[in-house]
């Protein structure tokens, strides 16, 4: 079939807005396609990365073959770990910022996901002609389903089921440590220290740690080999019944279903394990009476519950392409139909005004750009007054653009951006209220990838003895101390909450063993609040500090719980450092109430006897 007409039957697609780009990008292969109907893809290819400089190169050469196709939305699938827009692969010198990308393809959507959690997605969608069972075992209905995969690297994943869908975990659980279950992978364990002081199951359990396997093995049985590739290891195996390489592909497979193994009671997995990735498939049928499965089984005590789990090979060819096709069209569809932002935008711009598309045609170009700067600096680079950047927002339903900023920014990415924007003087109510809320939760975000839940732990362990806990706070931080004074009295805890100074050292004085005091301050340096600490670990309390990290109060402290957001106090009145404080008393308190000694507190009865109690606490689950 000519290319022209191979082009006019993909633009003729069950999708309005024509065909999607999907892409599976591995350390050594990318397998494209462009999907014209749900479960349809057509033109597959697969290129060598090495044969590209990076992945704008790699992504240009596939739609070079399409070039009078009008590409909208496509997502990739990334053998890499992904947070956020600026990716740096860890297998290949390459880098790239996700919306860079998208805006030198002319796309109005682009999605990155690690490649294992599209796989993951994929799951739910197979049918029993995509798989292969080892074993035995049955799927328990609606119940978390793991993933596992060997190729390159050792992708893993698991998939929750939910309410309304499924939810996939982002996980690297192949650089878990690998095991040795006998004295032959001991061996394998002991060749790899030669060289690597930190041997993971990836590793091992890959493609080039297949290789590594047959080397360790031929010197443990004192042979001179040459070196073999994976693919000739398993062609040696299964065609040429070389003795050797029929004994490394047992080894694998055994390591494997250990992995495997791990991964179901971690999870749970009663769903199944799901073995993808590009090693496995090639065994067919051998792969059955390998000892994967007995390896999988062999958990001691905890052989019969893994006897009930299935595992499963993905035979179905480019698996991936069903999880990604999956996540964007949520994405850009969500679970109730309706289109993203973008798509509106595109889709309502002939519906506008002359200058309402010079905006809309801004909002196409720079999304990030608009997402971040004031009316003001819209307008201007819009060439439009101000009044118009609001007329547009309305036009596609929202009250002004504050609220068009919040939706579109989940719309982009799923998520508020984690970034600080400075108010500025010119700024309207709009935008200062929607920069002083993505302000809050960028930090809160932030302040959540960072907190050391071992210090948490401590704080819990501390006040859940507790026969006294006194907060010590005083200017703005002193309504944190009177928070958590109301929170820990519903407790049924001794509590008091001092502010002034004189008070401060008065009740240091009294405090003794089993006591704790929960200092809070946001510089960590007022010498009255310093003076009492000292005095109350003199007489034996426990001090928890809430302050930054490397403060002097910090030191003196049992237990540091940090906030390390920068806010100047001493010439801005502190905002966002209370609201990250009161949320460490909220976590300490869920923390405390779930602490076993405590449950008794946590319910609280009414006046009748048959009155059911009633949660304290909002968070737990009632």
């Amino acid at each position: 079939m000519k290319q022209l007409d191979v082009d006019q039957k993909l633009s003729r697609t069950a999708f309005a807005d024509g065909p999607r780009l999907l892409a599976d990008i591995g350390a050594t292969h990318a397998r494209f396609a462009l999907q014209t109907a749900p479960g349809e893809y057509q033109s597959v290819r697969v290129l060598q990365c090495d044969d590209y400089t990076g992945i704008v190169p790699l992504l240009r050469s596939y739609l070079a073959d399409h070039p009078d196709i009008n590409l909208n939305h496509g997502a990739l699938a990334l053998a890499n770990p992904v947070h956020g827009d600026y990716i740096r692969m860890t297998n290949r010198d390459w880098q790239f910022s996700t919306d860079e990308v998208r805006r030198e393809l002319g796309l109005h959507t682009l999605l990155v996901v690690n490649d294992f959690t599209a796989l993951a997605m994929a799951i739910p969608t197979f049918k029993p002609s995509d798989l292969m069972q080892v074993g035995g075992g049955a799927p328990a209905a609606n119940s978390v389903i793991g993933v596992l995969g060997p190729g390159t690297g050792l992708g893993c994943s698991g998939v929750i089921p939910t309410v309304d869908g499924f939810v996939t975990l982002g996980s690297e659980g192949g650089h878990n440590n690998f095991a040795p279950a006998d004295e032959r992978e001991y061996a394998i364990l002991q060749y790899a220290w030669q060289t690597w002081p930190h041997v993971s199951n990836e590793r091992l359990i890959s493609g080039p740690g297949m290789e590594i396997i047959y080397r360790a093995i031929a010197r443990r049985n004192g042979r001179q080999v040459r070196d073999l590739t994976s693919q000739q290891i398993i062609a040696g195996a299964l065609k040429d019944k070389d003795a050797l390489c029929l004994e490394v592909l047992e080894c694998f497979c055994a390591m494997l279903g250990g992995a495997a193994a791990n991964l179901a009671v971690t999870l749970g997995s009663f769903g199944g394990i799901f073995i993808g990735g590009g090693i496995v498939p090639r065994m067919g049928e051998w792969f059955k009476e390998s000892p994967f499965r007995t390896r999988f089984e062999a958990k001691g005590r905890f052989s019969s519950y893994l006897a009930e789990i299935p595992t499963y090979v993905i035979t179905t060819p480019n698996p991936a392409f069903y999880g990604v096709a999956t996540i964007l069209s949520e994405h850009l569809r969500g679970r109730s139909g309706a289109n993203t932002l973008m798509e509106r935008v595109q889709h309502l711009h002939h519906e506008l005004t002359p200058a309402e598309q010079r905006v809309a045609q801004l909002v196409l170009e720079q999304p990030r750009l608009v997402l971040n700067e004031p009316i003001a600096d819209i307008a201007r680079l819009a060439e439009v007054s101000q009044p118009t950047v609001i007329r547009f927002c309305r036009s596609l339903g929202f009250t002004g653009l504050a609220d068009f900023k919040l939706k579109f920014a989940s719309s982009l990415t799923g998520a508020i951006p984690v970034r600080h924007s400075q108010v500025r003087v010119s700024d309207s109510t709009h935008d200062l209220s929607a920069k002083v809320i993505d302000n809050t939760v960028s930090a809160i975000l932030k302040f959540r990838d960072q907190l050391d839940v071992r210090a948490l732990d401590r704080a819990i362990a501390l006040v859940s003895k507790a026969k006294k806990v006194e907060f010590y706070a005083m200017g703005n931080s002193r309504v944190v101390g009177l928070d958590g004074q109301h929170k820990f009295f519903r407790f049924r805890i001794p509590t008091a909450s001092y502010g002034d100074s004189h008070l401060l050292s008065l009740a240091a004085e009294l405090l003794q063993p089993g006591d704790v005091v929960i200092a809070i301050s946001n510089s960590g340096k007022l010498p009255e609040l310093l003076d009492a600490v000292d005095t109350a670990r003199a007489g034996g309390a426990d001090v928890i500090a809430i302050t930054t990290s490397q403060s002097p109060l910090a030191k003196k402290a049992s237990v540091c719980l940090a906030v390390d957001h920068s806010e100047d106090s001493t010439t801005f009145l502190s905002m966002i450092s209370r609201i990250l404080q009161l949320l460490l008393i909220d976590i300490l308190t869920v923390g405390i109430s779930l602490d076993e000694s405590n449950k008794a507190l946590v319910l609280e009865r009414k006046g009748s006897a048959q009155e059911s109690p009633r949660l304290l606490i909002s968070h737990l689950d009632s």
